[in-house]
């Protein structure tokens, strides 16, 4: 389907890609379909020439992390693009549903997906929140209006993510989604969550590693620093860092190598923005 693109983000997992690929090319709607590998040194792009001729193929030199999405979106026309990770696909018939609904919206910057996670599929816990979100009902969205989403199950406009400057290449992969969430909210975008629009994600079973956890802590205290006020930042980073465990002094640490660039880039959010913020965080889990 034209109106709808789909862009893989790929590091190191082979194996894994290529069996989303089979997934992905299955569906009745033939999207485009984009693997963009993020500097692999394992063969990825050798093996998706080979066994996926039909699929484009971005065999980026390095690893650029959340931005390797960028060349992504700049790489394809499509006036959506439908992301995924590399263990993770859409549903029958949810590019269609979503780009119906985007159609439908022409405010709606992201449309966050329903993500059924593993074998059981079980709803990823962001999607249970964003299920009940407490920002006010907007009746010309396709569903509840929301602050985040899920990467791996994100239907975006295009245009509207690159006006904003896409994802921060400096994040990495994990936790990256806030704060493009909150810079579309910003320049006066919706996001909202659509139920009807499916996809699944395998993650692998070992769980969060590591160096994931500490990614995503710091990430969340840039994000912080970059768009709340001095009394709302220094309240909400102890609280990261306090869910943040046994790594926190590693997420501490990483975050203050971004100090200069954060004290460049900062820029408060509005007061009615704040406000909303801050009803997302104090939805209970």
């Amino acid at each position: 389907m034209s109106d709808v693109a789909v862009v893989i983000v790929t590091r190191n997992r082979r194996e894994i890609v290529l069996a989303t690929l089979s997934q992905l090319i299955a569906l009745d709607e033939r999207p485009a379909v984009l693997v963009v590998d993020n500097g692999s040194r394992d063969g990825t792009a050798a093996a998706v020439r080979e066994r996926f001729p039909q699929v484009r193929l971005l065999a980026l030199t390095s690893d650029r992390g959340a931005g390797a999405r960028n060349a992504g979106l700049l790489a394809v026309e499509a006036p959506y693009v439908a992301f995924c990770d590399d263990d993770s696909w859409w549903a029958p018939g949810a590019l269609g549903r979503a780009a119906a609904a985007l159609d439908r919206a022409p405010r709606v910057a992201v449309l966050a997906a329903r993500v059924l996670v593993g074998r059981r599929e079980k709803l990823d816990p962001v999607c249970a929140l964003m299920a009940r979100s407490p920002l006010p009902a907007d009746a010309g969205l396709p569903g509840p209006r929301v602050l985040g989403f899920v990467a791996c199950g994100a239907v975006v406009r295009r245009d509207a993510v690159l006006a904003v400057g896409g994802f921060d290449g400096r994040y990495g992969i994990g936790g990256e989604e806030w704060r493009l969430a909150l810079d579309l909210a910003r320049a006066g975008w919706a996001l909202a969550y659509a139920p009807d629009v499916v996809a699944h994600h395998h993650p692998p079973a070992s769980g969060p590693r590591r160096r994931r956890r500490v990614r995503a802590a710091r990430n969340d205290l840039w994000t912080t620093w970059l768009h709340r006020s001095l009394p709302v930042a220094v309240h909400r980073s102890a609280s990261i860092l306090i869910r943040a465990g046994g790594v926190a002094p590693l997420a501490a640490f990483g975050a203050l190598r971004g100090v200069r660039w954060i004290a460049r880039e900062r820029r408060p959010l509005a007061a009615t923005l704040e406000a909303e913020v801050r009803l997302v965080e104090r939805q209970p889990a």
